[in-house]
């Protein structure tokens, strides 16, 4: 009998000790005080600030020995696909950007200006990228635009500007001539005349600064954005319904875009869209470090500190747009750009370009390569894809000072709550081993007046999203919501995105290698009250 208690004792004893040092419960959470300072918003974006990108690469689009595009591109899109439509309406609208590194070698094909057989895009030596030119035909682009408006998406349409130029004797990648814009022009009215509804016309693909695959003068291309522009007053009289005009669509240089703005001077430009891929090359064995390291997420902060000064210094009268981003240039990497992962380094570009005043994110792709929101083959959404939706459906457009004196493994973000009271609070744990239990406060530099830790404000529940990788895998595809996996329904049909309710006066509990989204009725932040 003494044998068996004495086992018995030994054995909560060592039960107690291995509950003190497991992983899970090592060290308490971490507790954090959130300053959000609701007086006035710091910045605004557009209601429609998601967005995502459609783009040209065809099936044999290759990196490192992979091929990720298959039946991806504009031009071989099974527009069809329920799971696709179902994508794109969930947002109620959808941004999308039609466009990339192709449309300088698209023609289209229903236009007088265009009467030859209609090309597909085929490699090509010497070609742009590799490739020949292609063609958009008539059935095509009707067929894209039914998609369009039987989903409501928003859309911008990226045009060729090197239709007619050729490169210099001088330099090999300085475009020169007159553009041909009549091709251009026969699809416009076109479009004008199906009435299909185009949000926004772009004007070339990464032809600013020293350009990618070839360039153009500041000062020409503000030449054709002025000419286009021009036609668009003509072609849509009314305001209301005219097609906005963006540009330059390529990456930031800062001479070069202030030479650009200042030739085309107020009412042109509509929007000045940049291009970033922060995260270097998608084969980069480090890249699943990278997204989790906040000293080199950080990097990205100055660009778009840049363009925002530089937007306001010589172009007040319009506002940056980060018009493509995928992280990692030449399709994202396998197994970590369609992962939990990647969502550590989207939804921190997200909150960062919002308080730099940028109206619109699109993230490359909503299909196709290793960083689509979309599976490739089965069009299944990756988690990102629910990150997004929840950032359109929770965040307001209406910025508000957030910080934090923790560690800057976790990233804090506020906004005005879209269509409800209160603030919308994101927090994003990067770090794998330490949880944080976060209080929301008033931010210690407001006025007197609200100097106060938050309440409930008569709100004594709390909405919270916990988003979490499949098995605690950070490289997993499959996302859990407050511990359930998301899954489409039987019917094709993206699934509820429903919160947990918690108390409102209790912390924010944030797992390690986790993102939470909290929604605050009770937060009272002035800056909201008329949002």
């Amino acid at each position: 009998m003494e044998s068996k208690v004495g086992l018995g004792l030994v054995s909560l004893l060592l039960l107690l000790l291995s509950s003190l040092f497991s992983p899970s419960s090592s060290s308490a959470a971490d507790d954090v005080k959130v300053a959000v300072k609701g007086e006035a918003a710091i910045a605004v974006t557009d209601d429609s600030f998601i967005c995502a990108t459609l783009d040209w690469w065809p099936s044999d689009k290759c990196d490192y020995g992979q091929c990720p595009w298959g039946s991806a591109g504009i031009l071989n899109l099974d527009l069809d696909n329920k799971i696709l439509s179902n994508a794109i309406k969930a947002f109620n609208p959808l941004r999308i950007r039609v466009g990339g590194s192709l449309q300088d070698q698209v023609v289209y094909e229903h236009t007088h200006s265009y009467n030859k057989k209609c090309p597909e895009f085929e490699k090509k030596d010497g070609g742009m990228f590799g490739f020949s030119e292609g063609c958009l035909g008539t059935q095509r682009w009707d067929q894209l635009n039914y998609l369009f408006n039987q989903t409501g998406a928003l859309v911008t349409f990226g045009l060729n500007a090197l239709n007619g130029r050729t490169r210099s004797k001088q330099s090999d990648s300085l475009f020169v001539g007159k553009w041909k814009n009549g091709n251009a022009r026969h699809l416009m009215r076109y479009t004008h005349h199906k009435g299909y509804k185009i949000d926004s016309y772009e004007l070339g693909n990464e032809l600013c600064g020293s350009g990618v695959s070839g360039k153009l003068t500041a000062e020409q291309y503000a030449e054709d954005v002025i000419k286009m522009k021009k036609f668009l007053m003509k072609l849509y009289p009314d305001e209301g319904s005219r097609p906005k005009v963006l540009g330059p669509a390529g990456f930031y240089d800062r001479k070069w875009f202030e030479t650009f703005l200042k030739a085309t001077g107020p009412g042109v430009v509509d929007g000045v869209t940049h291009h970033t891929y922060n995260l270097g090359a998608g084969v980069d064995p480090t890249l699943i470090d990278k997204v989790q390291d906040p000293s080199y997420l950080d990097q990205i902060d100055k660009t778009y500190k840049d363009v925002s000064d530089t937007v306001k210094q010589f172009g007040p009268w319009t506002a940056p747009w980060v018009g493509e981003a995928g992280g990692a240039y030449n399709s994202g990497g396998k197994d970590v750009s369609n992962t939990f992962a990647n969502g550590f380094w989207y939804l921190d570009q997200l909150g960062m370009t919002s308080k730099f005043n940028h109206k619109v994110f699109c993230r490359q792709a909503l299909i196709g390569g290793n960083y689509a929101l979309l599976n490739t083959t089965t069009f299944i959404p990756n988690p990102d894809f629910y990150g997004a939706l929840l950032w359109h459906r929770l965040m307001g457009k209406e910025v508000l000072s957030t910080t934090h004196s923790g560690s800057p493994y976790l990233r804090a973000y506020a906004h005005c709550s879209r269509n409800t009271p209160g603030v919308t609070v994101v927090l994003i744990n990067m770090s794998n081993s330490t949880s944080f239990d976060v209080s929301i406060v008033d931010d210690p530099n407001s006025s007197p007046s609200h100097q106060k830790k938050i309440s409930s404000g008569g709100h004594a529940q709390r909405e919270e999203y916990h988003l979490t990788p499949k098995d605690g895998n950070i490289q997993s595809d499959v996302l859990l919501l407050n511990g359930t996996p998301l899954k489409l329904t039987g019917s094709s049909d993206i699934p509820e995105l429903n919160p947990t309710t918690v108390d409102a006066s209790q912390p924010i509990h944030v797992a390690a290698d986790s993102i939470v989204f909290a929604r605050l009725q009770g937060f009272n932040a002035p800056a909201c009250n008329s949002a």
